[in-house]
């Protein structure tokens, strides 16, 4: 066995972002750039010697090779045992479920979610904890501290791992077990759904659904699940192979960058019930005919909705949203009688309180949704959700979504984005904003009136932790808000977020369109953030 200690010396730029290191694929392909990082990992974490790691990734470019590069650093660096998806697939659930359910130390996920693939577009790299979830704060800190002073790495001298056939293999010390990709994650879900009935509905022949992989990894999980284990038609998954560039697509779950599945679902003969997972399967987009469901609403209603499903029928202990996201989730903990936290954007923000049995569904606006089942957020787990749902109350989606509003009012709710902004200029707006925090409050907008205006600083209930400037919050008398935040999950640019949100009590309102609905408001971001001027975009990349 032959390790190599390898002199290096530090790059400036590999400090972790809410979801890990994310670059440019040739950046990752420059000599020691991605050996620095994992090393920086390995150096700031303790007592991993002879533990299992696990290792996977989404597929996209230089998935492969960067997996390779790892496996033989783990070697050298004293693990024991590797786990590492066939294909190096792993979908980003799957994996925190592979280290949940082999006690692994910790893994490492290969994905830059749901940015663009291919030679010239993103790759993306982080570490997961022992829990599943992503590192905390004073974890990426103490890997981007050790990343600036790096000056050697560790690797082993030896022929690729076979990625492609199942089995072990032997790296020195270190043993690589190529497992199924798919097998545990799909007998995590078999328990937490009532798959019978599901297969009772997607066999009938009067329900007809169409789920969208864009690509990307949820391909073989959802043919797997849906189309084998659940018996949906061959050909209800789309777009189900994953490739390096998915096909050329961006897979990020929306209205705009999902464009085939919405045509369907609002097209003639459109089937009942839609979904999209992004590249790396954490996220979701839920349908139904002619009907887009928010992600905040989806939350809310899955909450609402919860004791229908084997898995949370005996009821949830708490609901945790990130700040951005609609309030329509506080309504129902309300309703229900317990906490609900209103925490940063990232998911690693959720896993204390997964951990500390404080919450039990979790959702972001940004088309992600989960629960204490693994510590990531699940697509294709929340696909199954409304599945369950729909099997048991025999409506529609959008019967389901109206009466959910009627119930308890709607929050009508919007996310603007602004991408790739020039970095100055979008650091530039959020300060003059910042400079208008102390004379906000009390000014009046027409009929809206400011009541408060923050950014946004976060304690943990479990640790005490504190995370501040987490996004500009303009909150008015009547409960509408305005919320100004610049994205982490870029890699050109900067990427600045615009978050609408009024809540309407009158069921003859709920049909309005939420750009109507919120016209006011965003003509007031305008006023108040100069966002086309400061910007220069007349408008945005992306609504939803």
């Amino acid at each position: 066995m032959n390790i190599r200690t390898v002199a290096t010396t530090p790059f400036a730029d590999q400090k972790p972002g809410t979801s890990g290191l994310r670059k440019k694929v040739p950046v990752f392909q420059q000599p020691h750039y991605l050996e620095n990082f994992v090393q920086s990992i390995f150096d700031s974490l303790e007592g991993y010697q002879g533990e299992t790691l696990v290792v996977g990734g989404d597929g996209r470019y230089y998935n492969r090779q960067a997996i390779q590069i790892i496996l033989k650093m783990a070697a050298a660096n004293g693990f024991g045992r590797v786990l590492v998806g066939q294909g190096g697939i792993l979908s980003t659930p799957a994996a925190s479920c592979v280290i949940r359910k082999n006690q692994a130390f910790g893994g490492i996920v290969l994905s830059a979610s749901h940015n663009p693939g291919g030679p010239n577009e993103d790759f993306g790299i982080k570490y997961n904890i022992s829990n599943g979830g992503p590192a905390p704060e004073k974890v990426t800190e103490a890997i981007f501290a050790r990343s600036k002073k790096i000056d050697q790495y560790r690797i082993l001298e030896a022929a690729d791992v076979d990625l492609d056939q199942l089995g072990s293999a032997k790296l020195g010390d270190l043993t690589v077990e190529v497992i199924d990709a798919v097998a545990d994650y799909a007998g995590l879900m078999e328990s937490l759904f009532d798959f019978d009935r599901i297969h009772q509905l997607l066999v009938g022949g009067q329900f007809r659904m169409c789920i969208d992989s864009m690509h990307a990894v949820t391909g073989p999980y959802a043919r797997a699940i849906f189309e084998q284990r659940l018996g949906a038609p061959t050909g209800t998954v789309l777009n189900g192979i994953p490739l390096e560039d998915f096909g050329g697509g961006h897979p990020d779950p929306n209205l705009v960058y999902a464009h085939d599945l919405v045509q369907i679902l609002f097209g003639s003969n459109a089937p009942d019930f839609g979904a999209a997972s992004d590249g790396d399967g954490d996220r979701n987009m839920i349908l139904g005919s002619k009907f887009f469901v928010t992600p905040s609403d989806s939350l809310a209603v899955l909450a609402a909705n919860a004791k229908l499903v084997p898995g949370y029928k005996a009821g949830l202990a708490g609901i945790a949203r990130s700040m951005p996201t609609s309030q329509a989730a506080d309504r129902v903990a309300a309703k229900l009688g317990i906490d609900c936290y209103e925490t940063p954007t990232g998911w690693k923000f959720f896993g204390n309180l997964l951990d500390a049995g404080k919450a039990t569904l979790c959702g972001e606006e940004s088309f992600g949704t989960g629960s204490d089942h693994v510590r990531e957020k699940d697509g294709l787990w929340a696909v199954l959700f409304w599945l369950n749902i729909l099997a048991v109350r025999q409506e529609s989606v959008k019967q389901i979504v109206q009466e959910h509003w009627q119930q308890y009012g709607r929050n009508v709710y919007s996310r603007h984005d602004y991408e790739a902004v020039d970095s100055d200029r979008a650091a530039t707006l959020i300060k003059q904003v910042n400079n208008q925090m102390p004379t906000l409050p009390g000014k009046k907008f027409g009929a809206y009136e400011v009541e408060y205006c923050d950014d946004f600083s976060y304690t943990d209930p479990v640790d005490g932790s504190i995370s501040k400037n987490q996004g500009i919050r303009v909150g008015f008398t009547d409960g509408s808000r305005i919320v100004f935040r610049l994205s982490g999950t870029g890699t050109q640019g900067a990427t600045l977020r615009l978050y609408l949100e009024s809540y309407e009590p009158n069921v003859a309102k709920h049909g309005l369109d939420p750009q109507d609905a919120l016209a006011d408001l965003i003509t007031i971001a305008d006023e108040i953030a100069q966002i086309r001027e400061s910007t220069g975009m007349d408008r945005p990349t992306v609504i939803t």
